[in-house]
């Protein structure tokens, strides 16, 4: 479990073809405080440590997880929001996000509004139903408010505003027209959802 507010941004080392995709990031965590074992949110995504060195940490990640997720575009010096897991008694900064993306979206524009940054993303349009006004949306990890909503043919698209703080401590900063992201919905809107489809049963 994980809040989506950022504390590093790793960079990859390498990318390796294992049977599985082996991944190594260079992260300024203090890894003799993480375990083998330990899972970290890897741009949203929920990743195992596997080995670790005094600067490094590896995870594999499946071809599962690669067909469902933007990780297929990772590559050597790629940057990546990193988050370690949450603790009982940690302040939940941001909302709680599970690490399973729900889909890849990309980003369609950039506007800058003062020192800020509006950003527009289209969704898969079977996330539409848990994308809301002013609810909570993780996007590569980090915990966003949703701006503004529409309903298209090709998806959905929404917008969120990304201040100076969250884009010098996120790859935001970094982020262009086009690039793929990796979109986890609200786990609260899940359950509503759900509940109103058995509650019309």
């Amino acid at each position: 479990m994980f809040t989506g507010i950022i504390t590093d941004i790793g960079t990859i080392r390498s990318i390796e073809d294992r049977g599985d995709t082996r991944v190594v990031i260079e992260t300024a965590f203090d890894l003799e405080t993480v375990e083998i074992g330990a899972s970290i949110a890897c741009s949203g995504v929920c990743l195992t440590v596997v080995d670790k060195g005094p600067n490094w940490f590896a995870v594999d990640a499946s071809g599962e997880t690669l067909s469902r997720t933007a990780l297929g575009s990772w590559a050597a010096g790629s940057r990546v929001n990193l988050e370690r897991a949450l603790k009982v008694g940690d302040e939940l900064g941001g909302h709680i996000v599970t690490g399973h993306v729900d889909g890849v979206g990309r980003v369609t524009s950039i506007v800058p509004e003062g020192a800020s940054r509006r950003i527009q993303f289209l969704g898969p349009k079977a996330l539409a139903p848990y994308i809301a006004q002013k609810g909570s949306v993780t996007i590569d990890g980090i915990s966003l408010t949703v701006n503004g909503v529409e309903d298209g043919p090709d998806g959905v698209l929404f917008d969120v505003n990304v201040i100076p703080h969250t884009q010098s401590c996120t790859t935001l900063g970094q982020i262009k027209v086009g690039d793929s992201i990796n979109i986890e919905i609200d786990v609260l809107a899940r359950y509503v959802a759900r509940l109103k489809e058995v509650a019309s049963c």
